[in-house]
């Protein structure tokens, strides 16, 4: 090449650079609709084409970086290294703390931030290192042999709505201009399971449990800005979810309004036409999901077949422009065609990423959600000087599965169970461990004497991510990752047994689980019995903290623990009748929102709540909640609802709740809210809302069926 061509190139060069530092699409200044048009007026049909997957390819001639945008944030930045691990989805719905997710989700985006930033730096484009993160799980945990439920925030619409977006909040920022991260709801929709059936499951749902239990909380997040939804795997009443006009157009885009992005759960589109086979190739598929609102693909059928479907006129360039847009006003709220410098988050680097200040709120989200389940003679709190030897054994004891569930980081501060008990007591403390028993034998075990030498004994059994989980991360599970019953491991049921046969000294139990396990057939064998969850890289510390009394439990539970699973319908009917606390009238072992405490609490109404005439109305009232024990603890107030006698309404609702910090002996005031237009039901007759005319219960107190305190009001009539 001539020294003129060369010295011409490189000019050609600095100008395109200078005129891409120019351009709309990269101005702070302008619009963010303006920036779009501009950018979308830039590319050719291509380069947009390309921009359709989640592996997102380079533009070179514009400056744009290849992006993959599939990451994700459970409870932790996941599969990107070092990071901090809060308790899973379930256990940090245990908690009942709305404010606290939050302030997780806001240090979860803060992680991600620096991660981002640091790899960027270097020159790196990786998976799971971007920000569009694919959490929360928002489905509902309608049937406990699911084992994505651990993943979900529990089995109640509201509550799932509330921890959800608050998750969304923390996670997405407050900032005017930028989103500190993106959020995702997911899966839209009817999607819980069976796992090894999803690919080809056809959900039949009616539109009054479709739009009162399943789409509640999508709503609800849709409402509070989340920027991206995504699409099941399944079909709804024969529509594929993620080709479907009834969700995504009718619903999703036209009724609620959603502004943010739909991206598909990875390889439904494949599934639509190889599995489903509801259409015959990957080019009628893309152009059904581009047309039904589909704007972001985990996986390449849109890469690979939309450009067929133009040709075939299936679409057309201003049905891709529409479609690639909303993907670009995620990127422009991200800031990735600003000035760097000019972002808030910009300066985050490793410091902000698993540092001691994290740490500290993982061991209170983790001491939050742990569950009191059992405590004979009110053993616990521990009394350390009376316990100068001390007995840890038990599989999950020094586990890290039974610490971070799935879709987890990496922590370098875990704490194991015993290493926990062990840093809450002092050198002169005797702690032995014994790993006492495995998966799968039912005769040979370890520990047994050495706990007969100790003061006190803690086994940790119950279940890791392998025995429960997604289809194929859990390789272990016997359904594919769904339970084929509620039992323990019948090996730690039977050490459990042998344990208390050789020992007269007082045993506590503590399980790991992500979902309801038959706590029955090891509750003879413990005087206490603690449900840790799967708890996060502060397990330890945190189980050390409730057993020794620096923290009275509150942890509650975001499930029925039902007796067996023969109490409910079949796993792959999708009615609601029958399931939940909402809905099964039957004998139970737990409660939804059960969970004992060290101290005691009565309820008082300071203001009751008051008739209302119409769904504008709102519920207003207030609780006195005295603390009537002898140790300071959180109580979590629960209000719920029962309707008037309407056929298909469900038994009770859960409507509002607080968790609250009590002194002992001393009494604080909560205020509550409850919007009437909550109050109403999908009428099959009319096809929408109604506030049902009656008399409504409300009652409150520590659990689903614990009525402290009840006011009758009336809906529809005169105040």
């Amino acid at each position: 090449m001539n020294k003129s061509i060369s010295f011409l190139l490189s000019c050609l060069l600095v100008i395109n650079a200078s005129a891409q530092t120019n351009a709309v699409f990269r101005n702070m200044q302008q619009p963010i609709e303006a920036r779009v048009n501009d950018l979308l007026h830039q590319l050719t049909l291509q380069e947009k084409i390309s921009l359709l997957g989640y592996r997102s390819k380079e533009v070179e001639r514009l400056g744009i970086p290849a992006y993959n945008w599939w990451n994700e944030a459970l409870h932790g930045v996941a599969r990107a290294g070092l990071a901090t691990v809060f308790p899973q989805a379930i256990g940090m719905a245990a908690t009942f703390n709305d404010d606290l997710l939050k302030e997780a989700a806001n240090v979860i985006s803060t992680e991600a931030r620096a991660k981002y930033n640091l790899s960027l730096a270097q020159g790196r484009h990786l998976q799971y290192m971007g920000l569009t993160f694919w959490s929360p799980n928002i489905n509902i945990f309608r049937d406990p042999r699911w084992g994505r439920g651990q993943e979900t925030y529990g089995e109640d619409p509201f509550l799932t709505a509330h921890m959800g977006t608050a998750f969304v909040k923390g996670l997405q920022g407050n900032d005017n201009r930028y989103l500190k991260a993106s959020a995702c709801a997911k899966h839209f929709a009817v999607h819980s399971g069976p796992e090894n059936g999803r690919h080809t499951f056809n959900a039949i749902v009616d539109e009054k449990d479709l739009r009162e239990t399943y789409l509640y909380a999508f709503h609800a997040l849709v409402d509070a800005g989340v920027e991206s939804v995504m699409c099941a795997y399944n079909r709804v009443n024969d529509q594929p979810c993620c080709s479907g006009n009834y969700l995504l157009n009718n619903i999703l885009r036209n009724e609620w309004k959603f502004r943010g992005h739909v991206v598909t759960d990875c390889g439904a589109l494949d599934d639509i036409f190889m599995r489903h086979k509801v259409m015959p190739s990957g080019v009628e598929v893309a152009a059904a999901a581009i047309k039904a609102g589909v704007n972001l693909d985990c996986s390449n059928v849109l890469q690979r077949d939309v450009e067929k479907a133009v040709e075939q006129k299936l679409l057309t360039e201003k049905d891709i422009d529409s479609s690639l847009a909303h993907l670009l006003r995620t990127q422009i709220k991200l800031g990735f065609y600003d000035d760097p410098t000019a972002n808030p988050f910009y300066k985050y680097g490793a410091d902000s990423v698993a540092n001691t200040a994290h740490a500290a709120l993982a061991r209170t989200m983790a001491q939050q959600s742990m569950v009191l389940l059992k405590n004979d003679n009110q053993l616990l709190p521990l009394d350390k000087k009376k316990y100068p030897a001390i007995m840890v054994l038990g599989s999950n004891s020094a586990s890290m599965d039974a610490l971070l569930g799935n879709y987890h980081g990496v922590s370098n501060r875990a704490v194991s169970f015993v290493e926990g008990i062990t840093n809450a007591v002092d050198a002169g403390t005797r702690v032995e461990y014994d790993q006492g028993s495995d998966y799968s034998d039912t005769t040979h075990f370890g520990g047994i004497w050495a706990a007969g030498n100790a003061d006190i004994t803690v086994a940790v059994i119950g279940l890791t991510p392998v025995y429960e989980g997604e289809e194929g991360d859990a390789f272990l599970a016997a359904k594919g990752g769904d339970k084929p019953d509620m039992n323990l491991p019948a090996a730690h049921i039977a050490f459990m047994k042998a344990l208390r046969k050789a020992n007269k000294k007082p045993i506590i139990a503590v399980i790991t689980a992500g979902s309801a396990v038959d706590i029955s057939a090891i509750a003879p064998y413990a005087d206490a019995i603690i449900l840790a969850w799967y708890p996060g890289e502060q397990g330890g510390n945190a189980l050390a903290d409730i057993l020794f009394g620096k923290i009275s439990p509150a942890g509650r539970l975001p499930v029925t623990f039902y007796q067996s699973f023969a109490d409910v319908p079949a796993y792959d009917n999708y009615a609601m009748k029958g399931r939940t606390y909402r809905y099964f009238n039957g004998n139970v072992q737990y409660p939804f929102g059960y969970g004992l405490s060290y101290t005691s609490f009565a309820y008082e109404w300071q203001k009751m709540p008051a008739n209302i005439r119409t769904a504008k109305d709102s519920i207003s009232f207030s609780i006195k909640v005295k603390n009537t024990g002898s140790i300071d603890g959180d109580e979590v107030v629960q209000v719920y609802v029962e309707y008037p006698p309407v056929d298909r309404m469900p038994l009770k609702e859960l409507k509002a709740f607080k968790r609250v910090f009590v002194k002992a002996g001393a009494e604080e005031t909560v205020l509550l809210t409850i919007p009437a237009a909550d109050l109403q039901k999908w009428d099959l007759a009319t096809n929408g809302w109604k506030l049902y005319p009656g008399s409504y219960n409300i009652f409150a107190g520590g659990n689903s069926t614990d009525k402290k305190i009840v006011a009758t009001i009336k809906a529809g009539g005169k105040k």
